[in-house]
């Protein structure tokens, strides 16, 4: 066949004119042709066709299969080049798609099984609803709290700087998706801040009697600096965002490239913009005759006064007090629930099947089909696909990758809305538990971040294969006994079935034949082998040699099964083999080179996959202290990941710090003051484990990016109200009383910008992806807010022996220079 079919060159003529070039025939044109092949055997002819049946159908062993709605379907995965516009992509399919339907044959369907566009434009509007109702929030704030024309300033700069962050993603590439546009949000908050202190500080201007000129230009010399030292700060708080490593870091990174346009787009708008408007918008009667009447002799300042100075007087307890809670606020995130990245809430159900090593593609198909058939009967579905022999295409970016293999199916079910989808997981878990005792079944959800196939997973590796299967069976009966956890099993443990034959080496070779021919024999009758190819137009599709699989489909038919010995000669396998039945290894997975056998499982409901960890992983102190040299029970899965993140996300920590001392170094000219500005920023941990306990919200990956970023905008609070100590300090009024003046004189503007900030997470609160994140900068920012405006004082007021009659000199005299004067 293979010499009859071959596609050989077969010479040239060259004329005088032209090159002629010679055609053999003989190539297969048609199964006729193939059928027809004459062969001569012993003496005698005869076709091809009289002595095999030629048919022409699908590879067998058959490769995986895919299922829509129970039909078979042949899938079709696209993905958007690098660059594009997957709204446009959408369109453009969409339409595509209908062309294409209209031409299709009658049976045939095209059905959509992901819509990743749909999404995505559900998701931005969404998003843009929360952005609106940031915005009308941080409105309602400044209307409030300034009045209707300092109001109006604030919201005539708001789409200013909306739009130059636009611009500014376009001309940096940064694109609009879930990431950036929560980023938008979350800076949303911060963007108004110099805003509402350039504006504030010229209606108090205003109110002593200022000209609208003098009060525009005075915010802008007053604020401009303090604030652009601000404003790096707060950016700088978001640099472990933008320059750590690892995929979670990758997912997330552009919230600083978004933040830090925001911001200094904003300052820009603050410093040029703000005093123009509000030249000529603010109009503020003046509350006294005299320039320099002040404004802050009201009752409410006045109580607060009174606060300020009694925690100036007791400074040592309200500093002893404020140690006690953040050590106590330490311990309280250690109740805080952790867990990498929370769950989506997406409508699609996943459900992994696996059956036993070894299983054939059959067997799994028609497990499939009873599991498909028994859980759709009466599910609320949009639809359904599965797939026999691997894993779903990776339809999103968090989806789990899974490696083919004969024993796997996957099921994607599409719910219409989450309600849906957890009645059908219920449902899903019941009928595996129930009807499929044989079968190891999996019920997950996708992530909105890096996911993993169990939420807690153990690593057990060593060298010797039998030796790491006691210690993985160790673990999974301590695992089993934990009352949190179900579902506990191994990656890999099973062994599959296989036939051993011990071949007569001396017989063998006596009739002629070695253990290799035998096994190329044995492979083209049993499985087939490729002899030629068959060539129709542009493809070409191989002709594989075999036995009928009715010759052999039970096994104990095996041993008649003849063996060509040369010469037309054949003997039966079992004269010179004996056949026996045997285990090996199927799979084997490998760390490092070394097996290792991942105990994995799922938790209970409330409990999430990195606590259950943790508390199973120290359970097994004893059993990792009594594992000889080699060998080791290691974390796997999520908690993995997030320690490794975390790692990740601390490595750029030191330059943060760097950029932080040198920015507050350049503002305040201290040593002293620069320290008392970095111990507030732990002081945001207060209140972030306290909201992050009263709301039940989980410490995760996106939560310790939050943190990090809350100590730098407390910084800039902090370095703002430093600056106002040190202009009261020079104008001459003694400490004690240029630190009340200060915080009075910043009270407002700090507890503005604070508000705004923190009324302006609500709308993120309620996301899955953003609400930790929301919860944490929201209750961090309150608490430290507080505490900037009594305990930074306190501190101020303890680091320089302040007294009602001590007078500090001129800004960045030393200690000791105070104390003598």
């Amino acid at each position: 066949m293979k010499t009859q079919n071959a596609m050989a060159s077969s010479g040239m003529l060259e004329t005088a004119s032209d090159n002629v070039y010679l055609r053999v025939s003989g190539i297969f044109e048609n199964l006729d042709a193939l059928k027809n092949l004459p062969i001569r055997a012993d003496g005698h002819s005869l076709r091809l066709g009289d002595i095999a049946r030629i048919i022409r159908g699908y590879s067998d062993p058959p490769d995986p299969k895919m299922f829509y709605n129970g039909q078979p379907a042949i899938g079709l995965a696209l993905s958007m080049e690098k660059g594009g516009n997957i709204l446009d992509l959408g369109a453009n399919l969409n339409k595509t798609l209908a062309q294409i339907k209209e031409q299709l044959p009658l049976g045939l369907e095209l059905n959509t099984v992901a819509n990743q566009p749909d999404l995505v434009r559900q998701s931005i509007n969404d998003f843009v609803e929360s952005l609106a109702e940031a915005i009308v929030i941080v409105l309602i704030v400044s209307f409030l709290s300034l009045g209707l024309r300092s109001g109006v300033v604030v919201a005539l700069c708001i789409p200013l700087v909306i739009t130059g962050v636009f611009i500014a993603m376009k001309v940096f590439g940064i694109d609009l998706h879930k990431i950036s546009l929560g980023a938008l949000i979350i800076s949303l908050g911060l963007l108004v801040d110099d805003t509402i202190i350039a504006i504030e500080m010229m209606t108090v201007k205003l109110q002593q009697g200022w000209s609208r000129f003098d009060a525009a230009c005075y915010a802008y010399k007053a604020t401009s600096f303090p604030m652009l030292t601000g404003t790096l700060i707060t950016c700088a708080g978001f640099v472990p965002i933008g320059f750590s490593k690892g995929s979670a870091s990758e997912f997330v990174g552009s919230i600083f490239s978004v933040i830090t346009i925001a911001l200094l787009i904003s300052w820009v708008v603050s410093v040029l913009v703000t005093p123009l408007l509000g030249y000529s918008l603010v109009k503020v009667a003046a509350s006294g005759s005299a320039q320099g009447y002040d404004v802050y002799n009201t009752r409410f300042y006045r109580l607060f006064k009174q606060i300020l100075t009694w925690c100036l007087v007791h400074r040592k307890t309200v500093l002893l007090l404020t140690a006690a809670c953040f050590i106590g606020s330490v311990f309280l995130m250690g109740l805080v629930k952790q867990e990498f990245f929370p769950e989506s809430i997406r409508p699609e159900l996943i459900v992994d099947m696996r059956l036993p090593q070894g299983a054939s593609l059959q067997a799994t198909e028609q497990e499939a089909a009873r599991f498909v058939k028994l859980l759709t009967a009466n599910a609320d579905l949009v639809n359904y696909s599965y797939y026999v022999g691997k894993g779903g295409p990776r339809f999103v970016l968090t989806a789990e990758v899974v490696y083919p293999n004969a024993n796997f199916a996957q099921f994607i079910f599409v719910a219409k809305d989450v309600k849906s989808r957890d009645k059908l997981a219920k449902q899903a878990k019941e009928l595996l538990t129930a009807e499929f005792p044989e079968v190891r079944g999996n019920i997950k959800f996708l992530k909105t971040g890096p996911s993993h196939p169990y939420p807690v997973m153990l690593r057990v590796t060593g060298y010797d294969h039998d030796k790491i299967r006691e210690i993985a069976g160790q673990v999974l009966d301590r695992m089993s006994a934990n009352p949190i956890i179900t579902d506990v099993n191994l990656d890999w443990n099973e062994k599959s079935k296989a036939l051993r034959l011990d071949i007569d080496q001396d017989k063998a070779r006596m009739l002629g034949i070695d253990s290799q021919t035998l096994a190329t024999n044995l492979q083209s009758l049993l499985s087939g082998s490729t002899v030629s190819d068959f060539r129709e137009r542009d493809k070409t599709i191989g002709i594989v040699f075999r036995i009928d699989p009715d010759s052999y489909w039970d096994l104990s038919l095996l041993k008649d099964l003849n063996i060509h010995i040369g010469g037309g000669q054949f003997i039966p396998l079992d004269q010179i083999a004996k056949i026996s039945y045997t285990a090996e290894e199927g799979l084997i997975w490998r760390r490092d080179l070394k097996p290792t056998i991942t105990v994995q499982a799922n938790t209970i409901e409330g409990v999430l996959g990195n606590n259950a960890t943790k508390e199973v992983y120290k359970n097994l102190e004893d059993l990792q202290a009594s594992l000889p040299p080699g060998y080791s029970i290691d974390i796997g899965g999520s908690l993995e990941s997030s320690i490794k993140a975390s790692g990740w996300i601390m490595q750029p920590v030191p330059a943060m710090f760097v950029t932080i001392i040198t920015l507050l170094m350049l503002q305040l000219h201290n040593i002293p003051k620069m320290l008392l500005t970095l111990f507030t920023a732990p002081l945001g941990l207060i209140g972030v484990s306290v909201s992050l306990l009263l709301t039940g919200r989980p410490m995760g990956f996106v939560v310790q990016l939050g943190i990090l970023a809350l100590s730098g905008i407390i910084m800039r609070n902090s370095v703002i109200l430093i600056d106002q100590i040190e202009q009261h300090v020079t104008a001459g009024e003694p400490v004690w009383e240029a630190i009340i003046n200060a915080a009075v004189t910043r009270f407002r503007p700090i507890m503005l910008t604070a508000a705004a900030a923190i009324l302006g997470m609500l709308p993120l609160m309620a996301n899955v992806f953003w609400g930790p994140m929301a919860v944490a900068i929201a209750g961090g920012l309150m608490a430290a807010t507080v505490l900037t405006l009594l305990v930074l004082p306190a501190m101020y007021a303890a680091w320089y022996k302040a007294q009602p009659d001590l007078i500090l000199p001129e800004a960045g005299k030393g200690q000791s220079e105070i104390l003598s004067q």
